[in-house]
């Protein structure tokens, strides 16, 4: 397609678009219909500069059985000149010969002086090899494990070391080739580039555009998939934290999540750190970084890593997640029956099945356990059940943070409450996780002359039943929700339908979820 001066031709999230000379950031989202969230951040790049800035170091080979990654050691070295010289020339060589401890592709002819002398290298360096000692049969060779050989190389011996996919050495047989070798190009270092809310800054020809990543949640980690998912429920991430190698988001810090996969934190690898300091921290790499013990890998950005390198703290990035999350928590069996029968999931009704049932609990837990299943078990009440809460964080941000947390509200959209006792007007409740024990309740937003019938408050340490939660229907200048003095009882916000309580018994439970005022 031919660009005339009046027009500049522009890329977004991968796909190429025209548009009139003088066209801004929000027209180019209009055109494209790209997946944006308004106030969300889009990553702008500038057409690369024609010369690199800085001298490429790192390489991904391409073979079969996967791609591996080398860093020259020193580009002014004889092989690393020999190498950034002639590295395309490599492409198309298969596997020589392999050993238990090196592996080489060739031969080709290479201007190398070999030498005689017996070396030893260190396992995963790269390394030039002349055989029988002769420039005209160099190989391409990687160590596989520590050892010493004769392998006829120049006096720098190894040159790069692998970095990334290790383990794609030891799949490859005689029967593999190198399919491909490309240089990674530090584009920070040769871009000009933007993050920016700002839709109305004007675009250049050559930008590329980035307005979403998508990600692949991965199916050895379920509990920590349906973790992000609830971390990105409103289709967006929050950048609390960057650095060179990461960026983080850290909403869910404090929550629980188990360790489920180990594997290597390549660049786009999100991880959930699931013990010590950052305990339920959300993390993307940016670079590659090894396996963690504190690190489980839960899924992998498999669009936009651009995005991810782009952003800068304080935003927020749009994201699309595959597969979908599985909602069924506050739906009627009505609404989720036909969306799980499109994928091919048998529902199993339990508990109250009436025209007004609401699911309040699932079995498996989370997406990609039903998707493994193909089924689901799903238990509903009645709607009269479940009461709505409009909680105050900013007037009671850590008694809040305790109530979403003692009933997973935080990674649920409904979370059970049983009733501990019920007087006069008034309805006691302890949760099941005893979250008392680890979490301090300080005296925060207290009443100062009247409690409002239907607001919800918590007994703070300044009283031996901290941790109760109440509900008092009518009004009270004396006592809060709890049957507590107004300086032992913190307010945390109130049920939209309180007359919803007037059937309940003690033993019973309610089960609660959250409305949050736009």
């Amino acid at each position: 397609m031919q660009i005339t001066s009046n027009e500049i031709s522009v890329e977004v999230n991968g796909q190429q678009y025209t548009l009139p000379a003088g066209s801004t950031l929000g027209d180019a989202l209009k055109i494209s219909r790209a997946p944006y969230i308004a106030g969300t951040a889009v990553g702008i790049l500038k057409e690369a500069a024609k010369e690199k800035t800085k001298a490429v170091t790192e390489y991904a080979i391409s073979t079969p059985r996967g791609e591996l990654r080398i860093e020259i050691k020193n580009p002014e070295s004889s092989s690393g000149k020999l190498w950034a010289e002639h590295f395309k020339d490599y492409e198309g060589k298969s596997v020589h010969w392999a050993s238990s401890e090196a592996l080489a592709f060739g031969p080709f002819e290479a201007e190398i002086k070999p030498s005689r002398e017996t070396g030893s290298f260190e396992a995963f360096e790269v390394l030039f090899g002349a055989g029988g000692f002769d420039p005209h049969n160099t190989h391409l060779i990687f160590s596989l494990r520590r050892h010493t050989a004769e392998y006829g190389t120049p006096e720098d011996r190894s040159f790069a070391e692998v970095i990334a996919g290790r383990n794609i050495l030891f799949r490859l047989s005689r029967e593999d080739t190198i399919l491909g070798i490309e240089p990674i190009i530090e584009w920070e270092q040769i871009s000009e580039k933007t993050c920016t809310t700002d839709l109305s800054i004007l675009l250049e020809d050559g930008n590329s555009i980035f307005t979403y990543f998508e990600v692949e949640l991965s199916r050895n980690a379920p509990r920590g998939a349906e973790n992000f998912y609830a971390l990105t429920r409103e289709g967006t991430l929050h950048v609390d934290t960057t650095t060179s190698s990461f960026i983080s988001d850290d909403d869910l810090k404090g929550e629980p999540v188990p360790y489920e996969n180990f594997e290597p934190r390549r660049e786009g690898a999100i991880s959930v750190r699931t013990v010590g300091y950052g305990l339920g921290r959300t993390y993307i790499s940016r670079e590659d970084r090894p396996s963690s013990l504190v690190h489980s890998v839960v899924g992998h950005v498999t669009k936009g890593i651009e995005l991810i390198k782009l952003a800068e703290e304080g935003q927020k990035l749009s994201i699309e997640s595959i597969p979908p999350q599985i909602v069924l928590l506050g739906h009627s069996f009505g609404e989720v029956e036909a969306v799980l029968s499109s994928i091919g999931v048998e529902l199993i009704k339990e508990g109250y099945t009436g025209e007004d049932a609401i699911i309040v609990r699932q079995d498996p837990p989370t997406t990609l356990e039903i998707l493994g299943d193909a089924k689901v078990t799903a238990y509903a009440v009645s709607r009269e059940k479940l009461v709505e809460i409009e909680f105050y964080p900013e007037k009671a941000p850590k008694s809040v943070d305790f109530f979403r947390h003692a009933l997973e509200l935080k990674t649920k959209t409904v979370g059970k409450l049983p009733v501990y006792m019920i007087y006069d007007d008034t309805y006691l409740f302890k949760t099941e996780k005893e979250v008392v024990k680890y979490k301090e309740i300080l005296p925060e937003n207290t009443p100062t002359n009247k409690v409002l019938g239907g607001e919800i408050g918590i007994t703070n340490q300044a009283a031996k039943r901290m941790g109760t939660i109440g509900v008092r229907l009518e009004d009270d200048e004396l006592f809060g929700p709890t049957g507590e003095r107004f300086a032992s009882t913190n307010i945390v916000g109130r049920i939209i339908n309180p007359e919803k309580l007037l059937g309940v018994k003690e033993g019973e439970a309610i089960y609660v979820t959250e409305i949050v005022r736009k």
